[in-house]
């Protein structure tokens, strides 16, 4: 039992004489460290002298010191990452809520120009009045009017399904007064 407390009261006495490094040593650590995270045997001595360590004791502290440096920047990282995939996954939902509407803007604008079809009216000119007036709602393009935000046929033909959609070929069709081709 006398053994047994003497081990441990050995162990306390050399926790409490472990020599802590002055402020000065560790300044100059972290400096050399800044310039060069790796120790050269040379730097090492040298480190070793001008603190007055062994150079053991500097060896240890580039390790520990290095250690908690990869793991800042593994931190660093890891917050960076987190950020951008919480900007990826709002830009996804956004999506995809962007996507839905387009969805039903494209089922909307089908079903009119099923309807204009069906009443032999021109299947444009009732198209677009119906499809502009939503399409300004929401900040697309205005589908009747300007040079640049026209419906071409090509789009047009998508959206009765194709060269060959559920109305025929669609170059048997006049889709725009002769001003908009």
């Amino acid at each position: 039992m006398d053994f047994h407390f003497q081990s441990i009261s050995r162990k306390n006495e050399l926790k409490f004489h472990k020599k802590r490094l002055t402020q000065d040593q560790v300044r100059l650590l972290e400096s050399s460290f800044n310039f060069n995270n790796k120790l050269d045997p040379d730097r090492k001595s040298q480190l070793a002298q001008e603190l007055g360590l062994p150079p053991r004791k500097v060896a240890i502290w580039y390790q520990n010191k290095r250690s908690r440096w990869k793991n800042e920047n593994l931190e660093v990282d890891n917050k960076a990452l987190q950020l951008r995939l919480e900007s990826v996954l709002a830009d996804n939902e956004r999506l995809q809520s962007e996507v839905e509407r387009l969805k039903q803007e494209l089922h909307k604008a089908q079903e009119m120009l099923l309807l204009s079809v069906n009443n032999n009216s021109t299947p444009y000119s009732s198209f677009s009045s119906q499809l502009s007036s939503s399409c300004d709602e929401v900040g697309s393009s205005n589908l009747a009017h300007g040079s640049k935000n026209h419906l071409d046929k090509e789009f047009f033909a998508c959206l009765i399904g194709g060269d060959q959609g559920q109305f025929g070929n669609t170059n048997d069709h006049e889709f725009f007064p002769p001003s908009m081709s």
